[in-house]
């Protein structure tokens, strides 16, 4: 896949609406926000979409002409959006945590409840849902028995006073409940934790549902291990993350620009910078698209993701490949680390000419250069 066919966007027929869907975005394979798309009712005045992914669940309330907010953490499901709805009067699109709604303000929410984010990142979304009703509003909840429903359905009732499943299909689940109770009071979600690498220590900060948040993992600290000297050089972190990475190999002097889809990473990324006096640059992009055009880099290094909502999604750990020969300078060099079962040796062999495994451990690490052209 070429990085022009990764970014494509492709119409997606909504019945009056045309949505968006793009690889790397999540929403179109997952009957999660399909079931509530049929099942959801539009009422009163004002609704919010606190996870919209593609906007399958938002477009009958935007047909049935409600004032629609629509809240999305990841840039590449966001790009999508803001091509169905960015130009339309009375739709909302912004780059927010469910827990960033504005609190009593709605008449409807939708959540899909993010299993796969963790418990805290789940519980937080309830509570920004929760807050976000106005009294009497109502909550669409949908999710998967066999990842918690039910434990989140008792929660979410507990938080509104009132619900009842509406819908089954399989093991997914929609229920609608109504606010009849006051509003939460949302606890502080950062976290602090100090991180050892390379011989440094730092503080880091991050929010629920980063990965890896708390610790660094065994397949960024092979990854450090094998890196060379950084200091003085231009390095591009693609799915940086809370930052351990390249706010690591800042610290070390080099100048680091850390791109990441989920906006969870982003600002756990910034605040951890600011926290080290680090003048990092952080950007909110899908794969590569939020850098300026000829910005080039002497090392890109990546621990690229393969799941997107849980599923094995290779899409975007390829256009992370080809990115990296994008942005290289020539004779910049790439570094990536990966399970070993996932065979990226062929795309590196194909774009850099040659390939190098530097190290295995549980995770290998492979290093590719690019070629420095004719003289």
């Amino acid at each position: 896949m070429t990085l022009e066919e990764y970014h494509r966007l492709h119409p997606l027929p909504a019945g009056a609406l045309t949505l968006y869907r793009k690889a790397g975005a999540r929403g179109l394979g997952d009957g999660r926000w399909r079931l509530l798309a049929q099942v959801v009712r539009p009422q009163g005045a004002r609704a919010i979409d606190l996870n919209p992914a593609l906007g399958l669940a938002s477009a009958p309330l935007v047909r049935a002409g409600l004032e629609v907010d629509l809240l999305e953490p990841s840039r590449a499901a966001l790009r999508c959006l803001e091509a169905a709805f960015g130009a339309r009067p009375g739709v909302s699109v912004r780059a927010a945590l469910p827990w960033e709604a504005r609190a009593e303000h709605y008449d409807q929410a939708l959540l899909v409840l993010p299993a796969e984010r963790g418990q805290d990142f789940t519980h937080l979304s309830l509570l920004g849902a929760a807050r976000a009703l106005r009294p009497g509003g109502q909550l669409w909840l949908c999710g998967d028995k066999n990842k918690g429903f039910e434990r989140q359905f008792k929660a979410a009732r507990a938080l509104l006073g009132e619900g009842e499943v509406v819908e089954r299909d399989g093991p997914l689940r929609v229920a609608l409940l109504h606010k009849h109770r006051p509003s939460p009071t949302l606890p502080d979600p950062w976290t602090a934790f100090p991180l050892e690498a390379r011989g440094r220590s730092h503080t880091f900060y991050s929010l629920p549902g980063v990965f890896s948040a708390g610790e660094l993992d065994p397949a960024s600290a092979l990854l450090l291990e094998a890196l060379e000297d950084v200091a003085g050089l231009d390095v591009l972190d693609l799915g940086g993350g809370y930052g351990a990475l390249g706010l690591s190999l800042a610290a070390e002097g080099a100048r680091a620009a850390l791109l990441e889809d989920d906006l969870a990473g982003v600002l756990s990324a910034r605040r951890s910078a600011e926290g080290m006096g680090l003048e990092a640059s952080v950007v909110h992009s899908d794969v590569d698209e939020g850098l300026p055009s000829g910005a080039l880099f002497d090392i890109v290094l990546s621990n690229p993701p393969f799941h997107v909502g849980g599923s094995l999604i290779l899409d975007v750990a390829h256009a992370f490949i080809t990115a990296a020969h994008a942005r290289l300078r020539p004779g910049g060099r790439f570094y990536l680390v990966a399970n070993p079962f996932l065979k990226y040796e062929p795309l590196l062999q194909a774009l850099f000419g040659s390939v190098r495994t530097l190290a295995v451990r549980n995770y290998k690490v492979l290093l590719a250069q690019k070629g420095r052209g004719p003289r």
